[in-house]
């Protein structure tokens, strides 16, 4: 996934210039870094700084001749957080690198500290390119790149079934691979993914319902963006809404008893019963009624009858929390 932007392809350059804001890709090419030193020095030093350790005169010592002449490795985090002071130093050394000395330098990308970036390319730095992934797209190739990488092959079904179960984290998706491939033989087909990850959409449709009807209206939407993004079907969402907003219903009407009890007359199991209860704290009879109204309404909406799936889930979302909170 990380890509190379010049022609040396060297890890031990005096110079890797790893740019972007995927934390997975920058850890990565400093590992890369790191054990390529290691390798041809099993005694290399490595000092990991943040910004902020890095005060003026600080690299001056770290790469300071030494008597015995060992290789180190010098990884400077954030570096566009660096102050003005530090960044002279850090320009003045990339005109006269030391010998045997790597430096990572870990940049953002962005406009703040861009003449650090622009001088560090100008002096020839083997960069890494460590964007953040923001499309399904961009998350699927990654998926297919992870796989090559480890020898195995998957099929097509197999990696988008991974992105839509598992979502967005690369450190995630990378683990997943990682597991497939040290616990399957052969091609990894959809029928795999399915027996390792099913349910984890379905999943995230309840943490939805949950949040929403316990009055957390902010942290609702905050869980269906994220479930949108990787994929989930609106209806397993509204469908989540409509039984979170039953079962408060169900409860609320029924007669007094213990959880066993309860759960015989309602159809639901022991530990949801003690669930519900807790979140029906709120709630009143009007509430639950305005909210099965809101519910339908967005039913309706994601199967075809409005123009805006994702609004009519979101003006959902935000109408039964409300209505969560209307006894309070």
């Amino acid at each position: 996934m990380a890509t190379r932007r010049n022609s040396t392809d060297d890890p031990l350059a005096p110079l890797t210039l790893a740019v972007g804001q995927e934390d997975l890709l920058l850890d990565r090419a400093v590992q890369q870094v790191v054990a390529a030193a290691r390798a041809s020095d099993p005694d290399t030093d490595v000092r990991d700084l943040t910004s902020d350790q890095l005060q003026p005169g600080t690299l001056a010592e770290l790469t300071s001749p030494s008597l015995f002449a060992e290789r180190k490795v010098v990884i400077v985090r954030n570096a566009q957080d660096l102050s003005a002071d530090t960044i002279k130093d850090v320009k003045a050394y990339l005109g006269d690198p030391v010998e045997e000395i790597t430096l990572v330098l870990l940049h953002a990308g962005g406009a703040k500290g861009k003449g650090l970036l622009d001088a560090a390319r100008k002096a020839g730095a083997r960069e890494v390119a460590c964007p953040k992934t923001t499309k399904p797209a961009e998350r699927l190739s990654f998926v297919r790149s992870e796989f090559r990488a480890l020898g195995r092959s998957a099929t097509p079904e197999a990696c988008q079934a991974l992105v839509d179960s598992i979502g967005s984290d690369l450190r995630e998706l990378a683990s997943a691979v990682s597991q497939l491939v040290a616990d399957v033989e052969g091609t990894i087909d959809e029928a795999v993914v399915a027996r390792y990850y099913t349910g984890r959409a379905e999943a995230s449709s309840f943490t939805v319902a949950d949040r929403a009807v316990e009055g957390r209206a902010a942290e609702a939407l905050e869980a269906l963006r994220w479930s949108l993004s990787t994929g989930v079907a609106p209806v397993l969402i509204t469908s989540a809404l409509a039984q979170g907003v039953r079962a408060i219903g169900k409860l609320s009407s029924a007669r007094g008893g213990r959880p066993a009890d309860l759960a015989r007359e309602l159809g639901m199991p022991p530990w949801k019963i003690d669930r519900v209860r807790q979140q029906m704290r709120g709630w009143t009879p009007d509430g639950v009624a305005v909210a099965l109204r809101a519910v339908a309404d967005a039913d309706a909406g994601v199967k075809g009858g409005g123009d805006d799936p994702e609004y009519a889930l979101e003006k959902a979302v935000v109408a039964v929390a409300r209505a969560a909170r209307s006894g309070r």
